[in-house]
Protein backbone atom coordinates (compact mmCIF):
# COMPACT_ATOMS: atom_id res chain seq x y z
CA UNK A 1 0.00 0.00 0.00
CA UNK A 2 1.30 3.27 -1.20
CA UNK A 3 1.81 5.83 1.91
CA UNK A 4 -0.45 8.24 -0.07
CA UNK A 5 -3.38 6.47 0.17
CA UNK A 6 -3.28 5.59 3.95
CA UNK A 7 -6.14 7.57 5.86
CA UNK A 8 -6.30 8.17 9.56
CA UNK A 9 -10.03 5.85 8.78
CA UNK A 10 -8.01 3.41 7.48
CA UNK A 11 -5.81 2.96 10.75
CA UNK A 12 -8.88 3.41 13.05
CA UNK A 13 -10.25 0.44 10.97
CA UNK A 14 -7.71 -1.59 11.12
CA UNK A 15 -6.98 -1.11 14.49
CA UNK A 16 -9.89 -1.37 15.61
CA UNK A 17 -10.39 1.62 17.37
CA UNK A 18 -12.09 5.39 16.50
CA UNK A 19 -10.58 8.13 14.64
CA UNK A 20 -10.51 10.33 17.17
CA UNK A 21 -7.96 7.66 18.99
CA UNK A 22 -6.01 7.53 16.25
CA UNK A 23 -5.51 11.32 16.22
CA UNK A 24 -5.14 11.55 20.22
CA UNK A 25 -1.96 8.75 19.52
CA UNK A 26 -0.12 11.11 16.82
CA UNK A 27 -0.58 14.50 18.13
CA UNK A 28 0.14 13.06 21.59
CA UNK A 29 -2.94 14.70 23.57
CA UNK A 30 -5.34 13.23 25.41
CA UNK A 31 -5.56 9.64 27.62
CA UNK A 32 -5.43 6.82 25.59
CA UNK A 33 -5.11 3.24 27.61
CA UNK A 34 -1.48 1.84 27.04
CA UNK A 35 -2.24 -1.29 25.49
CA UNK A 36 -4.60 0.76 22.89
CA UNK A 37 -1.62 3.45 22.30
CA UNK A 38 0.54 0.18 21.28
CA UNK A 39 -1.71 -1.24 19.06
CA UNK A 40 -2.49 2.14 17.07
CA UNK A 41 1.29 2.66 17.18
CA UNK A 42 1.92 -1.17 15.92
CA UNK A 43 -0.48 -0.55 13.32
CA UNK A 44 0.89 2.81 12.11
CA UNK A 45 4.35 1.24 11.87
CA UNK A 46 2.55 -1.61 9.79
CA UNK A 47 1.06 0.24 7.46
CA UNK A 48 4.26 2.49 7.31
CA UNK A 49 2.15 5.44 8.07
CA UNK A 50 3.50 8.87 7.26
CA UNK A 51 1.67 11.73 8.64
CA UNK A 52 1.08 14.94 6.06
CA UNK A 53 3.57 17.90 7.17
CA UNK A 54 2.93 20.20 4.85
CA UNK A 55 -0.88 19.93 5.08
CA UNK A 56 -0.38 19.97 8.93
CA UNK A 57 1.99 23.16 8.65
CA UNK A 58 -0.79 25.39 6.27
CA UNK A 59 -3.55 24.21 8.65
CA UNK A 60 -1.49 25.91 11.64
CA UNK A 61 -1.46 29.25 13.17
CA UNK A 62 1.78 28.76 14.03
CA UNK A 63 4.64 31.16 13.55
CA UNK A 64 8.20 30.10 13.14
CA UNK A 65 10.63 32.84 13.54
CA UNK A 66 14.08 32.69 12.43
CA UNK A 67 16.87 35.20 12.85
CA UNK A 68 19.33 35.71 10.17
CA UNK A 69 22.43 37.08 10.89
CA UNK A 70 24.10 38.82 7.70
CA UNK A 71 27.11 41.13 6.72
CA UNK A 72 25.66 44.29 5.50
CA UNK A 73 25.59 44.61 1.76
CA UNK A 74 26.07 48.35 1.70
CA UNK A 75 29.76 47.51 3.17
CA UNK A 76 30.66 44.79 0.37
CA UNK A 77 28.27 43.82 -2.83
CA UNK A 78 28.95 40.68 -2.21
CA UNK A 79 25.93 39.92 0.02
CA UNK A 80 23.69 41.07 -1.69
CA UNK A 81 23.10 37.73 -3.19
CA UNK A 82 22.45 36.15 0.16
CA UNK A 83 19.93 38.59 1.60
CA UNK A 84 18.38 38.36 -1.80
CA UNK A 85 18.22 34.17 -0.96
CA UNK A 86 16.88 34.63 2.56
CA UNK A 87 14.03 37.06 1.10
CA UNK A 88 13.08 34.59 -1.50
CA UNK A 89 13.13 31.89 0.70
CA UNK A 90 10.71 33.48 3.51
CA UNK A 91 8.63 34.39 0.57
CA UNK A 92 8.11 30.68 -0.17
CA UNK A 93 7.81 29.54 3.34
CA UNK A 94 5.12 32.47 4.66
CA UNK A 95 2.24 30.29 3.94
CA UNK A 96 3.95 27.51 6.48
CA UNK A 97 4.37 30.50 9.01
CA UNK A 98 7.76 31.36 8.63
CA UNK A 99 9.37 34.60 9.19
CA UNK A 100 12.98 35.83 8.98
CA UNK A 101 14.44 38.77 10.88
CA UNK A 102 17.60 39.90 9.62
CA UNK A 103 20.48 41.43 11.89
CA UNK A 104 22.67 43.59 9.82
CA UNK A 105 26.21 43.78 11.02
CA UNK A 106 29.54 45.65 9.42
CA UNK A 107 31.67 42.65 8.04
CA UNK A 108 34.83 45.04 8.83
CA UNK A 109 33.73 45.58 12.71
CA UNK A 110 33.89 42.72 14.95
CA UNK A 111 31.87 44.47 17.33
CA UNK A 112 28.73 45.33 15.31
CA UNK A 113 28.80 41.32 14.73
CA UNK A 114 28.81 40.60 18.65
CA UNK A 115 26.27 43.28 18.93
CA UNK A 116 23.56 41.34 16.71
CA UNK A 117 24.71 38.42 17.72
CA UNK A 118 23.32 39.21 21.56
CA UNK A 119 20.08 40.67 20.52
CA UNK A 120 19.65 37.63 18.14
CA UNK A 121 20.42 35.29 21.87
CA UNK A 122 18.20 37.48 23.69
CA UNK A 123 15.30 37.41 21.18
CA UNK A 124 13.36 34.00 21.59
CA UNK A 125 14.21 33.16 18.10
CA UNK A 126 13.13 29.44 16.80
CA UNK A 127 16.49 28.88 14.38
CA UNK A 128 19.32 31.39 13.20
CA UNK A 129 21.11 31.61 10.29
CA UNK A 130 24.36 33.06 9.95
CA UNK A 131 27.67 33.62 8.36
CA UNK A 132 30.84 32.87 11.07
CA UNK A 133 32.71 35.51 9.48
CA UNK A 134 34.59 36.10 12.71
CA UNK A 135 35.41 32.81 14.35
CA UNK A 136 36.59 33.29 17.55
CA UNK A 137 33.85 35.46 18.21
CA UNK A 138 31.26 33.19 17.12
CA UNK A 139 32.26 29.94 18.90
CA UNK A 140 30.58 31.54 22.46
CA UNK A 141 27.49 32.33 21.13
CA UNK A 142 27.35 28.27 19.60
CA UNK A 143 27.58 27.41 23.13
CA UNK A 144 24.86 29.64 23.98
CA UNK A 145 22.52 28.87 21.45
CA UNK A 146 23.18 24.85 22.07
CA UNK A 147 21.84 25.80 25.79
CA UNK A 148 18.99 27.22 24.71
CA UNK A 149 18.12 24.32 22.36
CA UNK A 150 18.42 26.77 19.41
CA UNK A 151 19.06 25.25 16.16
CA UNK A 152 21.33 27.16 13.57
CA UNK A 153 22.85 26.96 9.99
CA UNK A 154 25.99 28.29 8.36
CA UNK A 155 26.61 29.34 5.25
CA UNK A 156 29.84 30.93 3.34
CA UNK A 157 32.02 29.31 6.53
CA UNK A 158 32.33 26.24 7.32
CA UNK A 159 33.13 25.27 11.24
CA UNK A 160 32.84 21.65 11.73
CA UNK A 161 33.70 21.97 15.12
CA UNK A 162 30.33 24.07 16.07
CA UNK A 163 27.97 21.17 15.95
CA UNK A 164 25.73 23.70 13.59
CA UNK A 165 22.23 21.69 12.13
CA UNK A 166 23.80 21.95 9.12
CA UNK A 167 26.31 24.25 6.93
CA UNK A 168 24.87 25.39 2.97
CA UNK A 169 27.92 26.53 0.62
CA UNK A 170 31.31 25.26 -1.13
CA UNK A 171 33.59 23.51 -0.07
CA UNK A 172 36.27 26.18 1.14
CA UNK A 173 39.23 22.88 0.95
CA UNK A 174 37.93 21.80 -3.04
CA UNK A 175 37.69 25.11 -4.34
CA UNK A 176 41.26 25.61 -3.34
CA UNK A 177 42.09 22.90 -5.31
CA UNK A 178 39.56 23.89 -8.68
CA UNK A 179 41.67 27.44 -8.12
CA UNK A 180 44.77 25.67 -7.97
CA UNK A 181 43.68 23.47 -11.64
CA UNK A 182 42.98 26.74 -13.10
CA UNK A 183 45.90 28.88 -12.42
CA UNK A 184 47.85 25.28 -13.55
CA UNK A 185 46.00 24.63 -16.65
CA UNK A 186 47.27 26.30 -19.61
CA UNK A 187 50.67 27.41 -18.04
CA UNK A 188 53.01 27.00 -20.77
CA UNK A 189 56.12 27.01 -18.17
CA UNK A 190 55.84 27.57 -14.18
CA UNK A 191 56.02 30.49 -12.75
CA UNK A 192 55.15 32.46 -9.01
CA UNK A 193 51.78 32.47 -8.05
CA UNK A 194 50.78 35.36 -5.51
CA UNK A 195 47.49 34.31 -3.26
CA UNK A 196 45.44 37.37 -2.77
CA UNK A 197 43.34 37.74 0.82
CA UNK A 198 41.88 41.07 0.35
CA UNK A 199 39.74 42.73 3.39
CA UNK A 200 39.70 39.70 5.52
CA UNK A 201 41.81 38.76 8.75
CA UNK A 202 43.27 35.32 7.97
CA UNK A 203 43.71 34.09 10.97
CA UNK A 204 39.93 34.58 12.22
CA UNK A 205 38.51 33.18 8.65
CA UNK A 206 38.58 29.38 8.69
CA UNK A 207 37.07 29.52 4.90
CA UNK A 208 40.01 31.46 3.43
CA UNK A 209 42.50 29.34 5.21
CA UNK A 210 40.77 26.22 4.16
CA UNK A 211 40.97 27.90 0.08
CA UNK A 212 44.61 28.55 0.70
CA UNK A 213 45.05 24.72 2.09
CA UNK A 214 43.44 23.22 -1.08
CA UNK A 215 45.12 25.95 -3.46
CA UNK A 216 48.54 24.43 -1.98
CA UNK A 217 47.94 21.15 -1.77
CA UNK A 218 47.15 20.78 -5.64
CA UNK A 219 50.60 22.12 -6.23
CA UNK A 220 52.13 19.64 -4.08
CA UNK A 221 50.39 16.97 -5.43
CA UNK A 222 51.07 18.61 -8.93
CA UNK A 223 54.07 20.21 -8.76
CA UNK A 224 56.91 17.49 -7.11
CA UNK A 225 60.21 19.42 -8.55
CA UNK A 226 58.54 22.55 -6.42
CA UNK A 227 58.85 24.63 -9.89
CA UNK A 228 55.75 27.19 -8.90
CA UNK A 229 56.84 29.00 -6.49
CA UNK A 230 53.90 30.62 -3.97
CA UNK A 231 53.63 33.77 -2.30
CA UNK A 232 50.60 34.74 -0.18
CA UNK A 233 49.52 38.29 0.75
CA UNK A 234 46.83 40.10 2.63
CA UNK A 235 45.27 43.49 1.40
CA UNK A 236 42.79 45.94 2.71
CA UNK A 237 41.30 47.95 0.46
CA UNK A 238 40.14 50.69 2.56
CA UNK A 239 43.86 51.07 3.33
CA UNK A 240 44.61 52.41 -0.72
CA UNK A 241 48.21 53.79 -0.20
CA UNK A 242 48.98 50.58 1.70
CA UNK A 243 47.17 48.07 -1.01
CA UNK A 244 48.94 49.56 -3.55
CA UNK A 245 52.25 49.81 -1.86
CA UNK A 246 51.98 45.92 -0.92
CA UNK A 247 51.24 45.14 -4.84
CA UNK A 248 54.30 47.24 -5.73
CA UNK A 249 56.37 45.12 -3.31
CA UNK A 250 55.33 41.73 -4.13
CA UNK A 251 55.80 42.24 -8.18
CA UNK A 252 59.07 44.31 -7.43
CA UNK A 253 60.12 41.52 -5.26
CA UNK A 254 59.37 38.40 -7.47
CA UNK A 255 59.12 39.78 -11.36
CA UNK A 256 57.96 35.97 -12.46
CA UNK A 257 54.31 36.48 -11.14
CA UNK A 258 52.53 35.26 -14.08
CA UNK A 259 49.17 34.38 -12.10
CA UNK A 260 47.29 35.67 -8.93
CA UNK A 261 44.70 33.53 -7.25
CA UNK A 262 42.13 35.84 -5.20
CA UNK A 263 40.23 34.10 -2.26
CA UNK A 264 37.45 36.70 -1.97
CA UNK A 265 35.38 38.59 -4.60
CA UNK A 266 37.49 41.32 -4.98
CA UNK A 267 39.19 39.69 -8.13
CA UNK A 268 37.87 43.58 -9.86
CA UNK A 269 40.68 45.56 -7.31
CA UNK A 270 43.59 43.25 -8.48
CA UNK A 271 42.55 44.28 -12.19
CA UNK A 272 42.30 47.88 -11.08
CA UNK A 273 45.85 47.95 -10.01
CA UNK A 274 47.02 45.87 -13.05
CA UNK A 275 45.39 48.48 -15.37
CA UNK A 276 47.37 51.62 -13.72
CA UNK A 277 50.83 50.04 -13.72
CA UNK A 278 49.91 48.89 -17.35
CA UNK A 279 50.59 45.11 -16.64
CA UNK A 280 48.41 42.58 -19.19
CA UNK A 281 50.51 39.46 -18.70
CA UNK A 282 49.03 38.42 -15.11
CA UNK A 283 46.20 35.42 -15.59
CA UNK A 284 43.55 35.83 -12.41
CA UNK A 285 41.12 33.48 -10.60
CA UNK A 286 38.52 34.66 -8.41
CA UNK A 287 35.44 34.61 -7.13
CA UNK A 288 31.69 35.22 -7.43
CA UNK A 289 29.71 37.18 -10.05
CA UNK A 290 29.66 40.97 -9.05
CA UNK A 291 29.47 43.23 -12.08
CA UNK A 292 32.86 44.73 -11.91
CA UNK A 293 34.27 41.13 -12.08
CA UNK A 294 32.22 40.15 -14.72
CA UNK A 295 32.74 43.18 -16.57
CA UNK A 296 36.47 41.82 -16.63
CA UNK A 297 36.00 38.24 -17.36
CA UNK A 298 33.94 39.47 -20.57
CA UNK A 299 37.60 41.61 -21.76
CA UNK A 300 39.93 38.48 -20.63
CA UNK A 301 41.28 40.26 -17.67
CA UNK A 302 39.75 37.96 -15.76
CA UNK A 303 40.58 34.42 -16.88
CA UNK A 304 38.26 32.61 -14.52
CA UNK A 305 35.47 33.12 -11.93
CA UNK A 306 34.40 30.68 -9.25
CA UNK A 307 30.67 31.02 -8.63
CA UNK A 308 29.92 29.95 -5.23
CA UNK A 309 26.28 30.44 -5.67
CA UNK A 310 25.66 32.72 -2.38
CA UNK A 311 21.96 33.79 -3.33
CA UNK A 312 21.53 29.33 -3.39
CA UNK A 313 23.39 29.40 -0.36
CA UNK A 314 21.04 31.89 1.61
CA UNK A 315 17.54 30.56 -0.22
CA UNK A 316 19.18 26.34 1.31
CA UNK A 317 19.80 27.81 4.56
CA UNK A 318 16.78 29.18 5.12
CA UNK A 319 15.14 26.13 4.21
CA UNK A 320 17.26 23.65 5.99
CA UNK A 321 15.97 25.49 8.94
CA UNK A 322 12.26 25.03 7.71
CA UNK A 323 12.74 21.25 6.69
CA UNK A 324 14.05 20.69 10.72
CA UNK A 325 10.99 22.81 12.47
CA UNK A 326 8.30 22.67 10.30
CA UNK A 327 8.37 19.41 8.10
CA UNK A 328 10.77 17.57 10.95
CA UNK A 329 12.91 16.21 8.17
CA UNK A 330 16.42 15.00 8.83
CA UNK A 331 18.58 17.58 7.73
CA UNK A 332 22.33 16.75 6.36
CA UNK A 333 25.05 17.98 8.03
CA UNK A 334 27.19 19.16 5.05
CA UNK A 335 24.80 20.92 1.84
CA UNK A 336 27.41 21.57 -0.50
CA UNK A 337 26.57 23.86 -3.49
CA UNK A 338 28.41 23.17 -7.04
CA UNK A 339 31.43 25.07 -7.86
CA UNK A 340 30.51 26.73 -11.17
CA UNK A 341 33.67 27.59 -13.48
CA UNK A 342 32.73 30.47 -14.96
CA UNK A 343 34.50 32.21 -18.29
CA UNK A 344 34.27 34.61 -20.73
CA UNK A 345 32.36 32.04 -22.86
CA UNK A 346 29.73 30.95 -20.65
CA UNK A 347 29.30 33.94 -18.51
CA UNK A 348 26.15 35.00 -20.04
CA UNK A 349 24.33 32.24 -18.89
CA UNK A 350 24.96 33.39 -15.20
CA UNK A 351 24.54 37.42 -16.27
CA UNK A 352 22.35 38.84 -13.48
CA UNK A 353 19.41 40.98 -14.85
CA UNK A 354 19.71 44.42 -15.21
CA UNK A 355 17.74 45.85 -12.08
CA UNK A 356 19.42 43.52 -10.12
CA UNK A 357 23.33 44.01 -11.94
CA UNK A 358 22.37 47.61 -10.55
CA UNK A 359 21.82 47.06 -7.18
CA UNK A 360 24.66 44.59 -7.08
CA UNK A 361 27.08 47.40 -8.48
CA UNK A 362 30.64 48.23 -6.94
CA UNK A 363 32.51 51.30 -7.02
CA UNK A 364 35.82 50.58 -8.12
Amino acid sequence: MKNISVRIKDIAEKAGVSTGTVDRVLHKRGKVAPDVERRVLQTLKEMNYEPNLIARALGSNKTYNIAALLPDPSHDAYWWAPKDGVESAEKALKQYGVQVQQYLFNPYDVNSYIEQAKRITQSGTDGIFLSPIFYRETMPFFSQWQDQNIPYVLFNTHIPEADALSYVGQDSYQSGLLAGKLIHYGQSQPCSILVAHIDEEISNSAHLLKKEQGFRDYFRQNDSGGAYKITVISLDHSKKDEFDSKLDEAFKNDPEIKSVYITTSKAYMIVAWLEQKSISYVKLVGYDLLQPNMDYLNTGQISFLINQNPKGQGYWGIHQLADHLIFKKEVAELKYLPLDVVTRENAAYYALPDTVSERHSVEQ
